[in-house]
């Protein structure tokens, strides 16, 4: 090789991305072949350490580990890049914006980026060719992501299954019904025995399975958000849904629709304010049921001392001047002695927020009527199935047959769900029934203070300590 062939050689990096949803895409062997052959033909130096190979479909950089590490290095003070070889510029980038700042970060410091079959010309005209590329390749990529979405929603109005399983199911392509995984399910069956028959809380319940060994779909430790998902997910209940597309699953189901609705509203009568934490959470069964009548804030629970007491945050914080607290002592005696006074007769009034049935949710009816909508679309596209001789006579009467059965069962329920009527409100002395529960399990000392807590909210709503007069004032809410 002459002195003036060694002066040209360049330091070249290959960048070979496969993107699955394309077919017509070369395979990474055939692109690292294609892509050598030009780097020999044209004095590029490649190394094993600089060929960077991912096979992640994402329109966005930051998605693609691979990429981000070939850029940090060919950004190193120490130059080891001269240029960088893609099959094509779409390779590269998606999108025109991050095609532009990653090539304008790499050109500072003096590394090209080549397609080895987009060849284009020297000058502000090969540049606009470029410019134009990258739009097409934009355009292409979200014309892609379009067509995949309009496949995944008609895959979903014809009930194909196409989300990723949840717990306990396991999918076996082709759009049919998910299969239970047995070993899972137990967990699912742990976690809702846990929630419905136990009375404990999502918190609490994530650190029971974790202690188990018990794990998420993905292998993670549970979280209260996991376990609240599961709580709530209609897949467990028969109902398979879709960005806003719902139906009536064929796949195996063992939770019955009635518990599950049971639980649904349970759930929603417990909700919890924002940044109110669960009883698990918290260091005594009243932690965040009294508040302050001076700023409405929660008593904290400060129990390291010989006299634990609750004390308003923001006093200790500085954010008021007066000081409001009470004895844990004191406070527990006043809850039982109130619970007493009602117990023994005393008047006293309540909020009942039991009127809130989840069957009369004027989104799901709303649904359950676009499903109708769309099971006239499906007889007419059946019925021209069967004219266009596409469908046998047999074909055409079993598909006419499911859809007549599927809009039988949605008439059903939208009818079941509009002639719901309110439940009346429990009289005075049902309510007493609760309090007498609520009272027998605060008073019991062998049972421990998440228990008592979880109880204790099912009739308490928060206890108001007003300062001036040193008494509790109590809001009981019945769900």
């Amino acid at each position: 090789m002459s002195e003036n062939d060694t002066k040209q050689l360049r330091t070249g990096a290959l960048y070979i991305r496969v993107s699955t949803a394309d077919q017509a895409e070369l395979s990474p062997d055939a692109q690292k072949r294609l892509l050598l052959d030009y780097a020999k033909k044209n004095n590029i130096v490649i190394t094993g350490d600089f060929i960077y190979m991912e096979s992640v479909s994402g329109r966005r950089a930051r998605k693609r580990p691979e990429f981000q590490k070939m850029i940090a290095t060919a950004k190193q003070e120490s130059h080891p890049i001269d240029v960088i070889l893609v099959w094509k510029y779409s390779r590269f980038a998606r999108n025109q914006e991050e095609s532009i700042v990653y090539k304008s970060m790499l050109k500072k410091d003096g590394v090209e980026v080549i397609s080895v079959s987009e060849p284009l010309i020297d000058g502000p005209f090969g540049s606009l060719i470029e410019r134009i590329i990258e739009w097409m390749d934009e355009y292409y990529s979200i014309r892609l992501s379009g067509e995949v979405l309009r496949g995944m929603k008609e895959k979903a109005l014809k009930n194909g299954y196409q989300t990723a399983p949840c717990l306990g199911y396991n999918a076996v392509g082709g759009g049919r019904p998910f299969i239970i995984n047995e070993q899972e399910y137990k967990i699912i069956t742990y976690i809702m025995d846990q929630y419905d028959n136990h009375n404990t809380d999502s918190t609490s319940i994530a650190r029971k399975c974790n202690d188990l060994g018990y794990r998420t779909k993905r292998g993670n430790l549970f979280e209260r958000r996991n376990i609240d998902s599961i709580l709530r997910n209609p897949f467990y209940c028969g109902i398979v849904t879709w960005d806003g597309i719902a139906f009536e699953g064929t796949h195996e189901v063992r939770l019955s629709r009635e518990r599950y609705e049971s639980r649904i509203r349970l759930m929603n009568a417990r909700k919890r304010p924002v940044k109110h934490r669960n009883v698990s959470a918290c260091r005594h069964w009243l932690s965040g049921l009294i508040k302050c009548s001076i700023c409405g804030s929660t008593l904290s629970y400060t129990g390291n001392q010989a006299c634990p007491y609750f004390q308003c945050w923001k006093y200790a914080k500085g954010f008021h001047k007066t000081s409001v607290s009470i004895s844990v002592k004191k406070a527990e005696q006043a809850v039982i002695e109130y619970f007493e006074k009602l117990l023994n007769g005393e008047d006293f009034s309540y909020i009942y927020k039991g009127n809130q049935p989840f069957e009369k949710d004027a989104n799901r009816i709303e649904s359950l009527q676009q499903e109708l909508d769309r099971i006239t679309i499906k007889e007419q596209r059946v019925r021209a199935a069967y004219e266009n001789e596409i469908d046998t006579l047999e074909e055409y009467r079993e598909n006419r047959r499911r859809l007549n059965a599927q809009r039988a069962d949605l008439l059903k329920e939208i009818c079941e769900l509009e002639s719901l009527e309110e439940k009346p409100a429990p009289s005075q002395e049902e309510v007493k029934r609760e309090i007498q529960t609520v009272y027998d399990v605060i008073t019991n000392p062998n049972i421990d203070y998440e228990t008592k807590g979880m109880f204790i909210r099912t009739v308490v709503d928060q206890i108001v300590l007003d300062k001036a007069s040193g008494r509790l004032y109590f809001d009981i809410i019945i769900s």
